[in-house]
Parts: C-alpha cells; structure tokens; sequence
C-alpha cells in the first residue's frame, strides 16, 4: 500500500474515548470513503490499511479488547465461504459482516419466495423473487461496504465445488440436505479447510465443525445417504426463526474462534439445542475435542 495513504489515514484519524473510557485511533467511515475515493482503492483496503497502524475503523470501536486490532486486520484478511444463503447460511452472513471478515463468498442457486420470510434472515419483500446469492451482496453492501462478496447463483456439483471452496479459510455449511452436505464435507477435506456444519428442525438444532480427515457429518448420515425426501425433520417439524438465528450465531461464532485461533471448537462433538426445553447437550464423537 502507497505511504501516502497511510499518511492519509493518520491524518484523517481521530482520538476518542469509548463507552469505558478508554482511548482509541479511530477513522469514521466518511473519512475512509473520501481516502478511497481519492487513493483509487476499495474500501476493504483502506479499512486492512486503516488496521495495520493501530486504528480502528469507527465501526468496529464496540469490538475493542474483545477484538484486538491485530484481530481484526486477521478477520478482514479472512475469505469464508457459506454455502447456502437461506435461514441458516442468511444468519451467518449478517453476523460474519458485522465482525468484518473481509471476503464472503455466497454460494447459492435458489431464488427468496415468500415461505421465506418466517426466518431468512435476507428474504425481505424487496428480495422476492431474486436470487439469494446476489441479495445477500447487495443487503452486505448496505451492511458494511468494507466487505467484499462474491455471489455465486450456482448449484454444488462434485465437478465444480472445489473451485467453488478454493482460497477460504472456512466453510460453513448452510444447506438442507444429507447428500450435499456429505459432498461440502469431502470438498472441504480434500483443500484442507475447516466446515462448519449446522442443521434445524422445529425448535432443535445442532452444529459441528469439522476438520480435514475427520468423520465429521458422517457421524450424523452415515458414509453416503440419499437426497432428504418430504419426510425429512426440517419439513415435517418446520424452520422457524429463532433456531435458525440461534444456530447461525453458534456457526458464526465457530467461525470466528477458527479464524482467530481462539477458544474450543466444536470438533468431533456435536452440540445439540432444544429451544423449547431449554437444553444445550453436548455429544462427542470417540476422539478428544481440539483447540484451534
């Protein structure tokens, strides 16, 4: 990056004292977007840039000592892929733009219908009728403009996923079905990239995340299975919103410790959430959970 746009940036920057009383460097988004304009770069560079001397884009200065500024140039340096932009997939792009992983890549081939609008997250009126994947850019456009997505209306196949999955750090697996879920799973072993599993049915869900070489969803389908039928659990037991918020968060958040290499993940367990109950259980899978 040119050394006068950091001069820029410093220039531009300034001191407040946060909701603790502390202090911080900090660039207003209207700041960024002139310095942008004027550099002939994006947004997402001069938000990496704005990172890389200690100054926080004013968007993310309620994420100070939870997200360090070193963690937040990581998630910004970030690339994830979601496979499924619907009630879980739509969850977990909202959240992952808000925390400012930098590069989304939204996978999806379906268009939003009105059976949408109980609990997808990006289905609004407006998006009727549109596919999910270039919705879901335009809605992180108006979200957080330091954002890059890639929209891609396609439909995973065994000849094109690795391309599709190719260059991410993570994958987070937002489908409805055992056999594509078991195809993510094989793609995202082969490239060597964590997957982030989740599924709902009613009030109950679960999430996993998975690493290459690990049995993962076969633990929950078995080594192959037949496309989900009518009588699968999420059409019989419905999918309404407050699981599928709940479950994307727990995927987000997955994600999240992956990237920062942070906390435990869900690895060889399964964590389970009855809503209506009021349980989170916890179930493992014969080897010892790992920390990132």
């Amino acid at each position: 990056m040119s050394p006068d746009i950091q001069v820029r940036i410093r220039r531009r920057a300034e001191k407040i004292t946060d909701p603790a009383g502390r202090e911080a460097d900090v660039l207003e988004d209207r700041a960024a977007r002139e310095i942008a304009r004027q550099s002939g770069v994006t947004l997402q560079e001069i938000y990496r840039e704005a990172l890389k001397l200690g100054v926080y884009p004013y968007r993310y200065i309620r994420n100070v000592e939870i997200l360090s500024a070193p963690e937040q140039l990581r998630l910004a340096e970030s690339r994830v892929a979601v496979v499924g932009a619907g009630g879980l997939g739509g969850q977990v792009i909202v959240l992952l733009a808000r925390l400012g992983v930098g590069t989304l890549v939204v996978v999806d081939c379906d268009y939003f219908d009105e059976t949408n609008l109980n609990r997808q997250a990006l289905c609004v009126g407006e998006t009727l009728g549109k596919p999910k994947a270039r919705a879901a850019a335009q809605a992180v456009a108006s979200i957080n403009p330091g954002i890059r997505v890639i929209p891609l209306p396609a439909r995973i196949e065994a000849d094109v996923i690795d391309g599709i999955l190719e260059g991410s750090d993570v994958v987070v697996d937002g489908l409805d079905n055992a056999p594509d879920r078991l195809l993510l799973q094989e793609a995202a072993g082969r490239l060597g990239i964590p997957m982030v599993h989740g599924a709902l049915a009613g009030f109950e869900g679960r999430v996993m995340t998975v690493l290459p070489g690990d049995a993962g969803v076969k633990h929950l389908y078995g080594e192959s299975a037949d496309r989900d039928g009518p009588d699968r659990p999420e059409a019989v037991l419905g999918v309404p919103a407050v699981t599928a918020a709940l479950i994307g968060t727990l995927q987000a958040m997955e994600v999240l410790k992956i990237l920062l290499g942070r906390g435990s993940i869900f690895r060889n367990v399964m964590a389970y959430v009855d809503l209506e109950k009021g349980r989170l259980d916890t179930f493992r899978f014969g080897e010892s959970p790992e920390k990132t």
